[in-house]
């Protein structure tokens, strides 16, 4: 099971989403701006992941209906902290601190992330 979390961390990593320090490091960090920086990889810069990260590693659509009815901060927190069940995407708890993980989690669940062009 290490050897599968390393191989994703490499993965995500070498697609330029997982470099664990935003783009912005050192300025305010925004929801949004941590989803383009370390989200936009694996699940596509509006929420709707490259049809090759579904096949290859079954990445959720954030914006599809099923996922939008029963989204909350409180969701999107856990899976950003711990990673999802099958360990294909990442924990990103002691990457990112406790507000950093709010914040994109916050924006992820908000009407927001759809609105947005």
């Amino acid at each position: 099971m290490a050897r599968v979390k390393s191989w994703m961390l490499v993965l995500v990593a070498s697609l330029g989403g997982c470099d664990r320090e935003p783009a912005d490091a050192g300025k305010p960090v925004t929801g949004a701006s941590l989803f383009a920086s370390l989200c936009a990889a694996c699940h596509g810069p509006d929420g709707r992941p490259p049809e090759a990260m579904i096949v290859r590693l079954g990445v959720h659509d954030l914006t599809a209906a099923e996922f939008r009815a029963r989204v909350t901060p409180g969701l999107v927190e856990q899976q950003v902290r711990k990673g999802s069940k099958t360990k294909l995407m990442p924990a990103f708890e002691g990457a990112l601190d406790d507000a950093q993980i709010k914040a994109v989690a916050a924006y992820v669940a908000s009407p927001q992330f759809l609105a947005r062009p």
